[in-house]
Order: structure tokens, then sequence, then C-alpha cells
């Protein structure tokens, strides 16, 4: 399927966008320093299905250069809806992964008329919800996976689970998405601190986009009560409890593009 890479510019910053597939339009919001090229073999997936995807590289990730003042989250969601105008997309469907998850409610209770469906992928309300183990916690606010492969292959079976530990092309396929453009530290920082004492629990309820909400069942990182907290305060929210870690997007990409495609 053709991609088509570009840059744009949002609010005086370059930011690196992919299109990649033709019909109804999906954003994607990658988590905590990840780049465009990780969301792969979900894509293809998407793809075939007569989905197109928007993809971008946040500031400070992939190929977009920091900015010189972190954002909080809503200034993140309001980097997504800036690239929407850019790209003259009225409306779209959201998908959010993780630390993504929380830009992406952000992005539909500030601009509801924006967004058809929304998509949370292994994802919390952040304050209120329940953490994650602690070693697969500290592992994951270490960028140094993102630049050692060594320690990329030491972490992976604490942070995302043995079975995605095992599976070499799945593996490899990520270190070579991660490692060829990892955040820069500033980038990954202010993405940190957007994240420090940041909560969804009072606003929730007033989310008002038909919700998909996914989880991994044995992720660690997030576990899986945090979308049973999700469903229950998102109005008109289903949830689905997939196998999986928390890269169950890329673990198993045909069934959870099955699932997003049927919830839009």
């Amino acid at each position: 399927m053709k991609r088509l890479l570009s840059f744009a510019r949002v609010d005086g910053s370059l930011v690196r966008v992919s299109v990649r597939g033709e019909g109804r339009p999906l954003l994607l919001v990658m988590g905590l320093g990840g780049n465009l090229e990780m969301w792969g073999p979900l894509e293809r997936e998407l793809n075939s299905r007569g989905i197109q995807t928007i993809a971008y590289d946040a500031s400070g990730t992939g190929e977009s250069p920091s900015r010189l003042l972190p954002r909080r989250m809503p200034g993140l969601a309001r980097q997504a809806v800036r690239l929407l105008d850019v790209l003259g997309l009225p409306r779209v469907d959201v998908l959010g992964v993780s630390f993504g998850g929380a830009v992406a409610q952000e992005l539909a209770l500030r601009n509801p008329h924006r967004v058809d469906h929304l998509v949370l992928a292994g994802t919390s309300c952040g304050l209120g919800g329940i953490p994650g183990h602690p070693v697969a916690l500290a592992m994951l606010a270490n960028p140094l996976r993102y630049y050692s492969p060594t320690f990329f292959r030491f972490s992976a079976p604490f942070l995302y689970g043995r079975d995605v530990a095992a599976d070499e092309r799945l593996l490899e396929a990520q270190l070579a998405a991660r490692h060829a453009r990892p955040p820069t530290p500033w980038g990954f920082a202010g993405q940190l601190a957007a994240s420090a004492g940041w909560s969804s629990l009072p606003w929730l309820h007033h989310l008002r986009a038909p919700t998909l909400v996914l989880a991994g069942a044995t992720d660690r990182i997030v576990p899986p009560r945090n979308a049973r907290i999700l469903a229950a305060r998102i109005p008109d929210a289903r949830l689905e409890i997939v196998p999986g870690g928390h890269l169950f997007l890329m673990e198993h990409p045909a069934t959870c593009a099955d699932l997003i495609t049927t919830a839009r």
C-alpha cells in the first residue's frame, strides 16, 4: 500500500506525517517516544480494510524536531488538531495507544466536532487509574530502549511479555523502527512531563464520540482494569479485551483491525 510521507508546518514547527491507503480517515496517535513507522503491522491491516491511516511524529519524536518549550497534554492534542487543519480534514476517527490514548482523550474532549469515533488502546485515565508493574513502568520511563538494542531486548519480556520477546519477527520490526528514528532526549522528557499529574477521570463522562476501548489481557504497563474504568465512565463505550500484552495491536493486528473496523 502506497505511503505518502511529508512534513507539515504546524504552529511554526515541522511535523512529519504519513498518509497511507484510501477510505475513511483514521488519525493514529503513538505512545511514549514512538514514531510513525511503529504502526506498520496494524496500518497494513487497516488499509486492507478500506481505512486511510494518518500517522505523525509528535514534536521531538521520529523526524519531527523538538520544541523549545514542551507542551502539556492539551497542547499535544492541539498539535494533532492543527495537523488535521493543515491536511484539510474537518472530521476523522481517532486511535490513540498508551500515552497517545491520553492525547486522544484530550482531543475528543476539546474538539468533539472533529472526532467521529474514538479508539483507546492500552491506555488509562492517568491519575486515578490502576498503576502498572513497577519494574515495567521503570523500564518504560527509560529512553535507553530507543537507543540500545541490547537494552530493548533485555527489557522486552518485562515491558511487552514473553510472547513478544519470543517473536523474533515482531521484535526485529519494532527494534528497527525504534532505533532508526529514536526520540530526542528533550522530546521524550517533554512527553513524560506532559503525563505527570494528568487525569481524565473528572471529565470522561463528557466524551461524546462512540468509543471502542481495547486492552491487552496480560498488559503489565497498563493493566486491563484501566480499560474497564474508561468503558464504565465514557458514554456509548464498548470494551474489548484481546490476547497479548502492551503491544497487542502489533501482536494481533488482524484481530484488532477487525474490531476497529466494525466499531466505525
